[in-house]
């Protein structure tokens, strides 16, 4: 199969890519970076430019669209629906116009919201920041575009926070402050967080190629949940350190700091490690139902745990 992969120079797509030329696909990416070790399939665009995405999008059978803005403080703000929104409308358009007839999108959990029950796919949508309402839109641009016309298949997959090696996410943020050992556990550590290690989801992202045509809307996580607890045990273990040895601070005091870093930032005009909403996010419970994507039989290859430690021996060498 030919495929184009939309944002595959980033995290994700630089891992997916490699599994999918490995798996005997064609691929192409599509990126406003290049990755080097992409370079010689890779053509440079902007998926909100219709033109030069038609360009790289010819004679292909399917688009996977990983590209997004995603960030906690994306500025302007409307970069978060100028990118996910409206890429999803070009995305749409130039797979009618070059015939497309596949398109898999990854879109988020946090369309379901925070602290909320472990959230089906069918449960009600509560999306609380720019991010997730431009995610839950863009969803809803890919549903219209499937209902539109008969033979098209379309996946979307919600997936819980996604880490691994050479991402400078949230949980890259976490190793290091323990790692400093001026990390502080905000609360009492009992929610639980739906996580995902990245060679797991890119093995499903490729499944969903090969296998299914249709509608699917599927939430991703790699099971079972952590606690905060259990998450910081885990990478103080991977380190080298006391699993059990960890400082606690109110979740009232952690939130009134972190909204004093959002001050310091917007006087500094540069993002902070530490805001009130990445303390907001840590301290929730955020856990989605994986019982429809146990459906499809997907078997992951590495379990949470060993995820965490192949981030924390790759980015934390001893």
């Amino acid at each position: 199969m030919k495929v184009l992969v939309a944002g595959g120079s980033g995290f994700v797509g630089s891992r997916l890519v490699p599994l999918l030329v490995e798996r005997g696909h064609e691929v192409r990416v599509y990126d406003l970076v290049v990755n080097p070790e992409l370079s010689d399939i890779t053509v440079r665009g902007d998926v909100r430019e219709v033109e030069p995405y038609l360009a790289a999008a010819l004679d292909c059978d399917a688009i996977i669209n990983l590209a997004a803005a995603h960030r906690d403080n994306v500025r302007p703000v409307e970069l978060y629906h100028t990118t996910n929104v409206d890429g999803a409308r070009v995305t749409t358009e130039v797979a009618e116009r070059v015939g497309i007839q596949r398109i898999v999108f990854t879109s988020s959990v946090s369309v379901y919201g925070l602290n909320k029950p472990p959230s089906r796919e069918s449960d009600p949508t509560a999306p609380f920041n720019a991010y997730s309402k431009s995610k839950l839109a863009a969803e809803q641009v890919y549903r219209a575009w499937y209902d539109a016309a008969a033979g098209r298949t379309l996946q979307i997959v919600r997936p819980s926070v996604i880490f691994g090696e050479r991402n400078r996410g949230n949980v890259y943020t976490l190793a290091k402050q323990i790692k400093s050992g001026r990390f502080l556990t905000v609360g009492d550590g009992k929610n639980r967080k739906s996580m995902a290690y990245v060679g797991n989801v890119v093995e499903f992202l490729a499944s969903l190629l090969e296998d299914g045509n249709g509608y699917r809307l599927l939430n991703y996580a790699d099971k079972p949940d952590m606690s905060t607890n259990e998450l910081v045990a885990t990478i103080r273990g991977a380190l080298g350190r006391d699993p059990k040895m960890t400082l606690r601070l109110p979740l009232w005091l952690g939130i009134l700091g972190g909204r004093c870093f959002d001050l310091l930032a917007k006087l500094l005009r540069r993002e902070l490690p530490i805001s009130s909403i990445r303390i907001e996010k840590f301290a929730a419970e955020t856990v989605v139902d994986t019982t429809a994507l146990e459906a499809t039989g997907f078997a992951r290859t590495f379990t949470l745990a060993e995820g965490l430690r192949r981030t924390v021996a790759a980015e934390f060498p001893a």
